[in-house]
């Protein structure tokens, strides 16, 4: 697959399908092959003969990512068989598991559409059923992927007919001969993450899966299960929000449990890709580093500074050119990307004084409250700075859906459609503004007083992101018929000015 410069995309959606493969490269070869699309690019690829099981990690535009996808489990169906499959890793399908999770100008609800639309495909090309999971799951029991993969191809094989709570939400209630069924879904950026231990003994393994996993009263975002591989004990694990558990934390939980068994970690692997920011608080946390934050490191401080090429300006140089596209006479990007802007500003300024205060020891008895803040704060900024783009992308699509209805009297549905998509991309920033707001109002008690305009100003910043884009909802609303969505959308807004 080719390389790309990635910012020239609109959007950028990751999809990670997980094939139960990890011994003949040939497979997968002819696997990726069959995904090897215009607009998607191979990221990763991870083999493990143990699990018997391959992760491959793809990116691109949401169309392209999609049909890959489609193709993908289309040739994992002819290649493999799970009759004759055996390996450590639960599965269910040739291929197990296929999440669509949200880079760049797309949201988790883009990618839950996404989601049902490959499951959909999947099932009508294919003929293999298909379970949704994680934000895609229509109902709250379908959810966790061990809740709809218990029993295995070999148990649901069995169950499928006769047990109602085991219909696929696409196709028909019968697995695929050999390729059995396949779990579509969205999520936010996993980290597979599994910990060895210096020992033999499996049941440790699954001792302190149990005792480190949320299901069973552990850490919260944290799935986990014991296994033998390559005659070692393993705790192997999926961090679904590391930014609210992160990975050092489920590190030193591992080492606590397994030394009531008079074991420790002998080493830890991660299978696919793990974001820099992960890295980032690990950092922090085992060197103890004093006022630590990303801008300490020097190719981050190089790209916010230069922006990717040698330019000088400070802080002007980063802001510069956004501020000059609102300026200039086109209708893209406008007061919904600005009112974004200003709630990820809103975002910033809040992560900076609890960063700060947390730092301080004046304020130690504060740090738990203050880390959840960083934590949902850093989320809000990444999905309101993804909104800039975003917005400004709806209102494309919905010039290009009205040309299309004039052209086509088939077409008439697309507007209605766009129209809105463009209206629940506003909605939500909104709603993530109000939650910057709520908790930037929070922070005065908890943090230095000296940084008081500090968060005066980003509560202003909020409360104009809100205004902004609620503004841009209102337009919208006037030109669409559906008069539930209408109504719906009305009482959210009404909720977001109480």
């Amino acid at each position: 697959m080719p390389r790309i410069c990635f910012s020239l995309m609109q959007t950028l959606v990751e999809c990670v399908p997980n094939f139960s493969e990890g011994r003949d490269k040939s497979k997968v070869d002819a696997i990726i092959e069959a995904m090897n699309l215009d607009g998607v690019f191979l990221l990763d690829r991870e083999m493990d003969s143990d699990h018997n099981r391959c992760v491959i990690t793809l990116v691109g535009e949401r169309e392209a990512v999609q049909e890959a996808a489609i193709l993908g489990v289309g040739k994992a169906a002819e290649l493999i068989d799970l009759n004759r499959h055996q390996g450590a890793h639960p599965r269910l399908g040739a291929a197990d598991v296929v999440p669509f999770i949200p880079i760049e100008g797309v949201s988790i609800e883009d990618c839950v559409t996404m989601a049902r639309h490959v499951g959909d495909q999947i099932w009508r090309r294919h003929k293999i059923p298909v379970y949704l999971y994680e934000a895609a799951a229509a109902s709250p029991e379908r959810q966790n992927l061990e809740n709809i993969r218990r029993g295995q191809f070999e148990g649901i094989r069995d169950d499928i007919a006769t047990n109602p709570a085991r219909k696929p939400d696409f196709g028909e209630a019968r697995l695929h001969a050999t390729a059995g069924a396949c779990v579509v879904g969205a999520r936010k950026f996993l980290i597979a993450y599994n910990i060895f231990l210096n020992t033999a003994d499996v049941e440790v393994a699954k001792k302190i899966a149990k005792a480190v996993r949320f299901s069973t009263g552990g850490l919260r975002f944290v799935k986990a299960a014991g296994f033998l591989v390559r005659g070692q004990a393993q705790v192997s694990m999926n961090l679904t929000d590391f930014e609210q558990t992160p990975i050092h934390r489920v590190f030193e939980m591992v080492r606590a449990e397994a030394a009531r068994y008079g074991v420790i970690p002998a080493s830890s692997e991660i299978v696919g890709l793990i974001p820099k920011k992960a890295l980032e608080q690990a950092a922090e946390w085992f060197l103890q580093i004093e006022h630590f934050d990303s801008s300490l490191i020097l190719e981050n401080r190089l790209v916010s500074v230069m922006g990717g090429k040698m330019a000088v300006g400070g802080l002007r140089a980063g802001v510069e050119p956004f501020i000059e596209q609102l300026a200039a006479p086109t209708p893209t990007p406008g007061g919904g990307s600005a009112a974004a802007a200003s709630g990820a500003m809103a975002a910033g300024l809040a992560t900076m004084v609890a960063s700060l205060s947390r730092a301080k020891k004046v304020y130690a008895q504060f740090e738990p409250q203050l880390s959840e803040a960083i934590s949902k704060l850093s989320q809000l900024r990444e999905e309101l700075k993804a909104s800039i783009d975003a917005d400004a992308e709806s209102y494309n699509s919905v010039m290009a859906a009205y040309k299309k209805s004039r052209e086509s009297a088939e077409a008439d549905g697309i507007v209605e459609s766009a129209l809105k998509q463009a209206t629940s991309i506003p909605l939500a920033v909104a709603q993530r503004a109000r939650e910057v707001l709520r908790i930037s109002d929070s922070l005065g008690a908890i943090t230095n007083p000296n940084m008081k305009s500090d968060l005066t100003t980003s509560s202003a910043l909020a409360r104009a992101a809100i205004e902004g884009a609620l503004a841009n909802v209102e337009i919208n609303l006037e030109s669409l018929k559906d008069p539930e969505f209408v109504a719906g959308v009305r009482q959210k807004t009404e909720q977001l000015r109480s």
